[in-house]
C-alpha cells in the first residue's frame, strides 16, 4: 500500500521504518530534513509538504507532538486535507485532546475521505520493536480497513469506539501512568532519605499491592540507573496530563489525586527537565532531598 506519513521524530521516525519493513511504499514529511533523510536512506520518498504527501498516498499517518501541530499539518494551507483524495483514510497516531480529532475528522470527511485516531502506548524501544499498543476510534469498516498497517507498528490492539475514543483512552492513561509514577518517585526517596535502602524498598514492595509495572520494568531500566535520556519526555507527559484534566473536568467530575499529579509536573516543567525522559522527576526529588536513589 501506498502510505504517507509525517512526524519523524522518536516514535514516529521508528514506525514508519516499520513500514517499510513491511514492505509498503512510504512517503515522507517532517520539519527536520535530518529526520527526512534518514527515512529516504532506508527506502521512502520524500514528500516537500504534508499536501504532497497526501496526495500520493492511500493512507497518510501524522504522529506529532501536540494538538497545534496537527492542525498546522491537516487544516493549513499546505496540509494534509488540502491533498488527501476521495476515499483515502487519514490516522492521526499523535496524543491530542479529542475535539480536535472531532475537528480534524469533519474536515477530512469534507473532502470525501474518512478519518480514525490511533494513539500508542508504550515506549521509544517498543516503537523501534513494532509492538506498540494502539488504542484506535473510528468506525468499525474503517478500522478494519487500517488495521493490517496499523499493526506493522505494534502488536496490542484496541478498537475503543468512535472517531475520538482512541484519544479519550491514551489521554486517561497517561493521566494514570505519571500519577503512579510521582507516587513511585516521592516514596522511594523518602523511604532512602529514612534510611532505608532503596534494595530493601523494592524486596517488599514486590510482595504487596504497592508494586506495580513502573517500578518493575520502566524504573528499574531507567531512572533507578541513572539513565535520563529522553524516551517519554517530561514535556510531552505534562502536555498529556493537562489535556486529560481539561476533559476530566469538563466532564464535572472532581479528580483532586491527578490534579496533585499536574502540580508535579509543573514543578518538572519548572526543574529545568522539560527535554529530559518523565524519569528525570526522580532526579529532581532526589537533588531536594539531598540523596541518590540507584540500584546497586
Amino acid at each position: 500500500m501506498n502510505v504517507g506519513f509525517v512526524g519523524l521524530g522518536t516514535m514516529g521516525g521508528p514506525m514508519a521504518r516499520n513500514l517499510l519493513k513491511k514492505g509498503h511504499s512510504l512517503v515522507v514529511f517532517d520539519v527536520v530534513p535530518s529526520s527526512v533523510k534518514a527515512l529516504v536512506d532506508a527506502g521512502a520518498k520524500a514528500a516537500a509538504t504534508p499536501k504532497d504527501v497526501a496526495a500520493a498516498s492511500e493512507m497518510v499517518i501524522t504522529m506529532l507532538p501536540d494538538a497545534p501541530d496537527v492542525e498546522r499539518a491537516v487544516l493549513g494551507a499546505d496540509g494534509v486535507a488540502a491533498g488527501i483524495r476521495p476515499g483515502s483514510v487519514y490516522i492521526d497516531m499523535s496524543t491530542i485532546d479529542p475535539a480536535t480529532t472531532l475537528r480534524v475528522g469533519a474536515a477530512i470527511a469534507a473532502k470525501g475521505a474518512s478519518m480514525i485516531d490511533s494513539p500508542v502506548g508504550k515506549t521509544a524501544d517498543a516503537a523501534v520493536a513494532g509492538t506498540l499498543t494502539l488504542m484506535v476510534g473510528g468506525p468499525d469498516d474503517v478500522v478494519a480497513r487500517c488495521r493490517p498497517v496499523l499493526e506493522c507498528m505494534g502488536t496490542d490492539f484496541f478498537h475503543c469506539g468512535a472517531l475520538g475514543a482512541g484519544q479519550t483512552m491514551k489521554l486517561l492513561n497517561n493521566l494514570l501512568a505519571q500519577t503512579i509514577g510521582s507516587a513511585n518517585v516521592e516514596t522511594l526517596v523518602a523511604g532512602v532519605k529514612a534510611g532505608i535502602t532503596l534494595d530493601t524498598m523494592m524486596a517488599v514492595l514486590r510482595t504487596t499491592m504497592a508494586w506495580n509495572q513502573q517500578l518493575g520494568v520502566a524504573m528499574t531500566k531507567r531512572s533507578l540507573a541513572g539513565d535520563f535520556k529522553p524516551g517519554f519526555m517530561t514535556k510531552l507527559a505534562h502536555k498529556d496530563c493537562r489535556l486529560a484534566l481539561s476533559m476530566i473536568d469538563s466532564l464535572g467530575l472532581r479528580s483532586p489525586v491527578t490534579h496533585a499529579t499536574m502540580t508535579a509536573l509543573d514543578d518538572a516543567m519548572r526543574g529545568g527537565i522539560a527535554d529530559d525522559d518523565v524519569g528525570a522527576m526522580l532526579k529532581l526529588r532526589e537533588e531536594a532531598a539531598g540523596v541518590k536513589v540507584r540500584l546497586a
